[in-house]
């Protein structure tokens, strides 16, 4: 608690010694014309309606956000986050609709069930379990502002012993209308209902942007540094699912009575992490002419750009600790000890990618429909790992460098309202990657129909993907593979979206296929008893590649009704693989929310409250690796189903002003007799909880 009290007390002298030059600024530039305060509200806190923020036409005036993609730098609006709708599940690992299994604890890593919605993994996919807090240079919002822009954000959870707790905070201020500047800091503390399992993760970064007619530049610097205890799951399942049996005639045991499979075991993840891209645009001005009065007119120059040239810059540190210091523990638990008694071993990335691009702007004259751009990347790549070899008291470190060119081009629409597209190609030429490629095309078409705007968004892929770098190579205390003959993944998907506002209606729906799908297996060994019976498992892992195609066709439904002051908002998704023991999915997942909105003292105190519930039909989820601290596919000797239970949550969530707040009995449906709230095997839900969630905007 102390570490969060002193994280606000430096937000606010950070933004306190801003504020002077800001309102210079704001008496420069004046207040908007319709006096709105750049953002969801109005100068008295007033929330207004800006959800349909959908492009650079409806951006709230004078406060508006943008993210970037990583490649070239463009520009993607998107909404201040300021809504009062789900803001309670906003702080929810399994999502806003509790799309993902995870490990009970808050921070703890996770994965989508939904396995269209799953990234590609990283070269450094050590990170990628904690999407939930881990922003990559695609994630980071920046904002335009006339006055500074602040928010702080306190989560709680549970009592101050087992409980969980979050500080996040985001500050944004201009130094003109071209130049800002900002940073963010996340902070989550999960102390763990059950035993060594706390989380640790600290996250923050610096971000700045000058938008200039003929000059654009984002740059971000940011720092990630995750301690997570492990604990290898529960001893037995019946902890949960028949709590009574396991009783022995005393009361029921409470999540920290429970035991645990394994101690003193750590992964802890720091990184660091620059990103700049820029571009000097060239092209020409013209005059502008538009209607002040009906007697008189205003004619401005205005610059259009006609070519860009374009650089962006990636530079990546990660390293990784593994930490255990119990020696005849792992002999127990693990099949291998590559390393002996060490009590830590490492591994570090480092990775440096250059992408320089040519671009003829779309629009500039009225044969220019599109855009056009031609880029060149190179990759660096360099891997440390720990070998087994002992030179004067030391271990040698193998280094494992690796390199990639590649050349692309894009075509993009992105003007207009009736039609965009994008489309994306890129060939790796030399090096590590030599023959990986991908075309990737995504377009929406906006039809008027019914009253309303109708659209249809289609997103299609081909790739041919070398598997990362740590599904070739790993050396580690536990685990050990060279897998030099793995072939490239290739992939195909088409899936098309239905939208339609007026109905609250949103339909997805596609099909993939992938040859060579390579993943992540428990190989761990049986123990064999005196009479050849199997008396449990020693624990190791191995890289598979199915060399078969398999099929995976989704579907998922959203839809929301109202009557009055009544409101369902209910997501059903479908899956089905054909290949289930390669690649688990649950067929059926549901999300409800049924809830109350309405609003006091003349709607200034807007109220949501209500209960949610998720649900996913049972399968053979994927199993959690300690040693790298990943998921993985279960032992085939030992599988267990895990699913088939609703969680239910209540809730109110407020709004007042400038002000969020919610409160929330988490898991109310939780209790003795079978409960099979499970996430992930052998790693319980938390049990019932109360949480509570408190967010303040400033805009001056």
């Amino acid at each position: 608690m102390k570490r969060i009290v002193s994280f606000i007390f430096l937000i606010f002298l950070c933004c306190s010694s801003y504020v002077a030059a800001q309102q210079r600024l704001s008496n420069q530039y004046g207040s908007s014309a319709s006096g709105l305060d750049r953002g969801n509200y109005d100068r008295n806190g007033n929330p207004i309606d800006t959800t349909a923020v959908v492009d650079a036409n409806t951006i709230p005036i004078g406060l508006y956000a943008w993210k970037v993609d990583s490649r070239f730098g463009n520009v993607t609006y998107v909404p201040i986050d300021t809504l009062q709708h789900q803001f309670q599940n906003s702080n929810d690992v399994g999502g806003i609709t509790g799309q993902y299994n995870y490990l009970g604890n808050l921070g703890s890593p996770r994965l989508t069930r939904i396995f269209f919605d799953r990234r590609d993994p990283s070269q450094y996919l050590f990170t990628d379990p904690y999407d939930f807090c881990v922003l990559r240079p695609e994630d980071v919002t920046f904002t335009n502002t006339l006055s500074p822009f602040t928010n702080l954000s306190y989560y709680k959870g549970g009592s101050s012993r087992y409980g969980e707790e979050r500080f996040k905070s985001y500050f944004a201020i201009n130094a003109n209308k071209k130049l800002g500047f900002g940073f963010y800091i996340d902070y989550i503390y999960g102390r763990g209902l059950y035993t060594n399992q706390s989380t640790a993760l600290f996250n923050g970064g610096l971000f700045s942007s000058y938008r200039g007619e003929k000059y654009d530049m984002h740059f971000i610097f940011n720092n990630d540094n995750l301690k997570m205890a492990e604990n290898g799951g529960i001893t037995d399942d019946r902890y949960i699912t028949s709590p009574l049996d396991m009783a022995e005639g005393k009361k029921e045991y409470s999540s920290s009575e429970i035991p645990t499979r394994l101690n003193q075991i750590w992964n802890h993840n720091t990184s660091y992490h620059a990103f700049l891209s820029h571009r000097y645009n060239l092209g020409f001005y013209k005059e502008k002419t538009d209607s002040v009065s009906a007697d008189s007119v205003k004619t401005t120059e205005v610059f259009v750009p006609v070519t860009s040239f374009i650089h962006t810059v990636q530079v990546d540190l990660n390293n990784r600790k593994y930490i255990s210091y119990d020696y005849n523990q792992n002999n127990q638990y693990f099949e291998h000890n590559y390393l002996g008694t060490d009590s830590i071993d490492n591994t570090k990335r480092t990775s440096v990618k250059n992408t320089i691009g040519i671009a003829l702007q779309e629009g500039f004259n009225k044969w220019a429909q599109a855009g056009l751009t031609a880029f060149l990347s190179y990759e660096f790549r360099n891997f440390a790992l720990t070998d087994t070899t002992d030179v004067q008291g030391g271990r040698v470190i193998d280094h494992f460098k690796e390199s990639s060119l590649s050349i692309g081009g894009e075509l993009s629409k992105k003007q207009g309202k009736l039609l965009h597209y994008n489309v994306l190609g890129e060939i790796a030429i030399a090096g590590e990657d030599a023959g990986q490629f991908s075309v990737e095309g995504k377009g929406d078409l906006n039809v008027k129909l019914f009253g309303d705007t109708v659209r249809l968004d289609a997103n299609v892929f081909v790739k041919n993907q070398n598997p990362v770098f740590y599904y070739r190579h790993f050396q580690s205390k536990h685990y050990w593979w060279d897998n030099n003959d793995l072939s490239k993944i290739f992939r195909t998907r088409i899936e098309g979206k239905l939208t339609i506002d007026k109905w609250g209606t949103q339909l997805r729906a596609g099909v993939e296929n992938i040859k060579n799908y390579t993943y992540l297996a428990n190989t761990s060994t049986p123990i064999t008893g005196a009479e050849g019976e199997i008396t449990g498992f020693k624990n190791n892992a191995a890289v598979f590649q199915h060399s078969g195609n398999i099929q995976v066709f989704s579907a998922i439904l959203n839809q929301r009704l109202r009557a009055g002051i009544f409101h369902l908002d209910a997501e059903v998704a479908y899956q089905k693989t054909s290949e289930a023991d390669v690649l688990p999915l649950p067929e059926l997942s549901a999300y409800g929310n049924l809830y109350m909105k309405f609003g006091l003292a003349k709607k200034v105190l807007q109220i949501e409250m209500g209960a949610d519930a998720r649900y996913f039909s049972k399968y053979y989820a994927p199993d959690y690796s300690v040693a790298m601290g990943q998921f993985y596919n279960q032992n085939p000797n030992e599988k267990i189903e895990i699913g088939g239970f609703p969680v239910i949550n209540v809730y109110a969530n407020l709004h007042l002003k400038r002000t969020r707040f919610f409160v929330m009995m988490y898991h109310i449906n939780a209790g003795s007799g079978t409960s099979n709230y499970f996430l992930a095997p052998h790693y319980p839900m938390n049990p019932r909880m109360f949480k509570f969630g408190l967010s303040w905007n400033f805009f001056d």
